[in-house]
């Protein structure tokens, strides 16, 4: 608990400091306020992630100073994950870095992880059984894509006030637990330490949104929970595969439902940006009605109240498979679940009839 304590103290400094800096110098500041996606009335600095990256550098030195042992494995992750961190941390300064420019980057990434860190996707489960992959023509591409795939999804969710960041400090908290009682201390005290330093950013960014995760931070955290999840379940046979799927399943099942909507649906590419996210849908046909007004410290307040929905549809994920993190047929099973619930709720919501309990009564 020492590394997640040290990274929220660190981490709510720096990102205090980043935030003057960034309003006194306009470094970093996301004035587009009329993007599809845009739900903020004024400029506000999105570079949190290079906080939460500082803090994280920060860390990973007081823990290596304190478990020697620990100190190869964090120095090869920590140069894998810059790879990601580069490409979304430039375009967050500069605009200027493609979507393709950032998932190659982040690919390259997967791939120096799989090579350095051994953080290779070698068996699956399925029922009582077990799938064994031998071909590295099948790992690489296969683990290449799973973590570009989490990284990118992390990006995808990250639309409002503390959405991203609680949602995976729940599965880094999670990664952590399961680590526990298997042993595995690398995987415990990195969790830890990026979780605390989520911590220590999310306490300046909700609910007031004084600063943004940005691309660097959304893709720095997805890339840590891709390779930290592959890691734990190749490392440890006990834990199931499908702990991982179950565990990541809300970002992930948001991006490919989202890349089906606008392919086969719409007829778009699966890169265009659009307004019609399960928690974008929550925005406007939901929480609208529980505040009303459209000034900005109304859109403020709408924008902090649709996180709470998200956090726990993805909680009813992160919670089964945490309890159920050895048992294959249980995550499954909830994986299922999750899915119907998901689709349930975007088909009612979609077609304005939401669930009443969902519709929170405006305050006069």
């Amino acid at each position: 608990m020492s590394s997640f304590l040290i990274s929220f103290v660190v981490s709510a400094i720096l990102t205090l400091l980043v935030i003057r800096h960034a309003h006194f110098h306009e470094a970093g500041l996301d004035v587009d306020l009329d993007g599809v996606q845009k739900v903020h009335a004024h400029a506000v600095p999105r570079i949190g992630g290079l906080c939460i990256f500082a803090t994280v550098i920060i860390s990973s030195a007081i823990s290596v100073f304190r478990a020697n042992q620990l100190g190869s494995e964090i120095g090869l992750l920590l140069i894998c994950s810059s790879v990601a961190f580069v490409g979304g941390i430039v375009e967050d300064f500069t605009r200027k870095v493609s979507p393709t420019r950032r998932l190659g980057l982040t690919l390259i990434a997967a791939i120096l992880g799989y090579f350095l860190l051994d953080a290779r996707i070698q068996h699956l489960h399925w029922g009582y059984g077990e799938w064994i992959i031998q071909s590295m023509w099948i790992t690489l591409p296969l683990t290449v894509f799973a973590v570009a795939g989490v990284a990118h999804a992390v990006n995808i969710i990250d639309g409002f006030n503390g959405l991203a960041s609680v949602v995976t400090i729940c599965m880094l908290l999670s990664l952590g637990y399961v680590a526990l009682q298997v042993n595995d201390v690398f995987v415990l005290v990195v969790a830890l330490m990026v979780a605390g330093a989520t911590a220590g950013f999310f306490i300046w960014n909700f609910p007031a949104g004084m600063i943004f995760l940005g691309d660097g931070g959304a893709y720095f955290l997805g890339f840590i929970l891709g390779e930290l999840s592959i890691l734990l379940v190749m490392r440890n046979p006990e834990v199931s595969s499908w702990y991982a799927l179950l565990l990541l399943i809300y970002p992930v099942f948001e991006t490919l439902f989202s890349a089906y909507r606008r392919v086969f649906l719409r007829g778009k590419s699966p890169g265009m940006p659009d307004g019609i996210h399960l928690h974008s849908l929550i925005f406007r046909r939901i929480v609208l009605w529980a505040v009303g007004r459209k000034d900005a410290r109304a859109l403020t307040r709408r924008n902090s109240m649709t996180s709470p929905y998200l956090w726990i549809l993805s909680l009813m994920a992160v919670v089964p498979a945490t309890l159920f993190w050895r048992h294959t047929g249980a995550l499954m099973a909830c994986s299922l679940v999750f899915i119907a619930t998901y689709l349930w709720l975007y088909a009612r919501i979609v077609r304005f009839k939401s669930p009443r309990w969902m519709i929170l009564t405006k305050k006069k």
